[in-house]
């Protein structure tokens, strides 16, 4: 009898599903305006049945010490999600941190959207928009903390 070999999901994603997983990824952490606009763009919110939610749960976020440590939990965090269908039969999920349910549908259709065709080009769009967004608060957030940085050293004395 021959055994299905197991393979770890994160490594074998075809090219479509990277790309969704970026998608999804950068669609969570748009802003309603940056989504609003998205649509007005493609000509409206399009009706969408809910499939899964809006919901909102939590998480538990774990941590490494030291980035390589053992895991251990960090936490809890408040999180929503959403599963649309379009008419089209397009299937959409958003998620997103917090609580705001309308923001997670938002992504949801908006995937569906990049789902499709006709309207993948305006969802990629978007989503290269919030990623440079995203690298400029980085980058803001990098030199902000840099200006702060204390620099620690040990002065030597001569005598022992």
């Amino acid at each position: 009898m021959q055994t299905a070999a197991r393979t770890n999901p994160e490594t074998s994603l075809s090219a479509a599903d990277e790309a969704r997983k970026l998608r999804i990824e950068r669609l969570a952490r748009a802003t309603v305006d940056e989504m609003v606009q998205a649509l007005g763009a493609i000509g409206g919110t399009p009706d969408a049945v809910n499939l899964r939610g809006p919901e909102t749960g939590l998480v538990m976020i774990r941590g490494r010490m030291g980035g390589t440590g053992s895991l251990f939990n960090l936490g809890e965090a408040t999180v929503t999600r959403a599963t649309v269908r379009l008419a089209s039969g397009a299937v959409g999920h958003g998620q997103r941190l917090g609580g705001d349910k309308h923001a997670a549908r938002l992504s949801a259709i908006l995937d569906a959207l990049g789902e499709m065709p006709a309207h993948r080009t305006a969802v990629e769009t978007l989503c290269a928009a919030v990623a440079v967004r995203i690298e400029m608060e980085d980058g803001k957030r990098a030199a902000e903390t840099a200006a702060t940085r204390v620099d620690f050293f040990t002065m030597v004395r001569g005598d022992d």
